[in-house]
């Protein structure tokens, strides 16, 4: 059942399945030197967000093979941004933090992906449709936490 005005969920899904691929195909190809992968700014906020946690669970959260994650968090400990320690109550496990390296990378507004974009957003939208973005951000991540 619809109700007037609601658009077609699949209307909206091809739509969104489109804008969404395209916003991140140009996303990857800003790579900027010293920028995080997508894949490892993705585990990064995941920990900030999760809290210390095993490279299975931070794998599975990701919706990613355990072996693609334990080469992402890798990378991600080569540059002092996650810290593996031993699990508290089994010596086979390990669990996952954020340093505060990775917390301040997370921070850093300045990154070459993020200037770019808020170069883009300041130049191509008016304050409005900057604020209509602002509101739709938490919805899209949470669409993408329910796929």
């Amino acid at each position: 059942m619809h109700i007037a005005g609601d658009p077609d969920v699949d209307d909206l899904a091809a739509a969104l399945r489109v804008s969404i691929g395209l916003c991140i195909r140009q996303l990857r190809r800003m790579e900027a030197d010293g920028d995080l992968s997508w894949p490892e700014m993705s585990a990064l906020k995941q920990l900030e967000r999760s809290g210390p946690t095993s490279v299975t669970e931070l794998a599975k959260a990701e919706q990613i093979r355990v072996q693609s994650m334990g080469a992402t968090v890798a990378a991600l400990e080569t540059r002092g941004l996650v810290e593996r320690r031993p699990h508290p109550s089994d010596g086979r496990r390990s669990v996952l933090s954020i340093t505060e390296a990775g917390t301040r990378v997370l921070g850093d507004r300045h990154s070459g992906r993020a200037e770019q974009l808020a170069k883009a957003l300041s130049s191509g939208f008016s304050p409005a449709e900057r604020r209509r973005l602002m509101l739709a951000a938490p919805l899209i991540e949470r669409l993408a936490q329910h796929l």
